[in-house]
């Protein structure tokens, strides 16, 4: 059991992570700059420490990019990453249900509570973790361990994208629509239609995404 001083130390690593995170997205932080750890403290009103173990934890999910002995670097969000990591899930999700099997009714249960939840938040990055929380439900029955942690790997580097979509539009209430759908197909006791529509419930952020990014990109080079 964690002490409630590792509980405190854990807490602002996270929020600062999230706050590193949205300052990427938002251009507080531009894209190719340079981590000034310092200065950066300085102006977070915080500490090295947790400051640096948030960086790492960014630059494992593909926010920065590491060099030795010059420090991080802010990597752009790009339409080309997208498409190479954002399909990704909807392999690996359906196949984690499929591996999983029909869940129990209490799961079913929680999943439910969990979606209602999502559909009255209204922070982005709440929404984020309240959805990535009913994923992880999803699946919990899982018995590859190596997919999960594949699964994790993705969330953490898609969750920059979908901050910035969330801000520019926020589309809860056609991932909680999906969510019930997929729950539907489950309580009818149909695994195959459930892995069908979560497939298809991950591909509904992949084109908002993209058109977002496109509109960024063609604003920025003036066309």
């Amino acid at each position: 059991m964690q002490s409630p001083l590792a509980l405190v130390h854990d807490n602002i690593s996270a929020s600062l992570t999230n706050e590193l995170r949205n300052m990427i997205v938002d251009g507080r932080l531009p894209a190719g700059e340079r981590i000034n750890e310092v200065h950066l403290a300085q102006r977070l009103g915080v500490s090295r420490t947790p400051l640096r173990e948030a960086l790492a934890r960014l630059a494992h999910e593909g926010a920065l990019r590491s060099s030795a002995r010059i420090g991080h670097f802010v990597r752009p969000l790009t339409l080309a990453e997208l498409e190479h990591i954002y399909p990704i899930r909807q392999l690996l999700d359906p196949e984690a249900l499929r591996l999983a099997g029909l869940p129990p009714r209490e799961r079913l249960q929680q999943l439910r509570a969990l979606n209602e939840s999502l559909e009255h938040a209204d922070d982005v990055d709440t929404i984020i973790d309240l959805d990535d929380e009913w994923h992880r439900l999803l699946i919990a029955g899982c018995p590859n361990p190596v997919l999960l942690e594949l699964i994790e790997q993705f969330m953490r580097r898609t969750r920059r994208y979908e901050i910035a979509l969330m801000r520019e539009r926020k589309n809860v209430s056609m991932m909680c629509a999906n969510h019930r759908a997929i729950m539907a197909a489950l309580r009818r006791r149909d695994l195959k239609a459930a892995c069908k529509k979560l497939r298809a419930n991950l591909a509904t952020g992949d084109e908002p995404i993209a058109a977002w990014l496109r509109a960024r990109e063609a604003k920025e080079t003036g066309r």
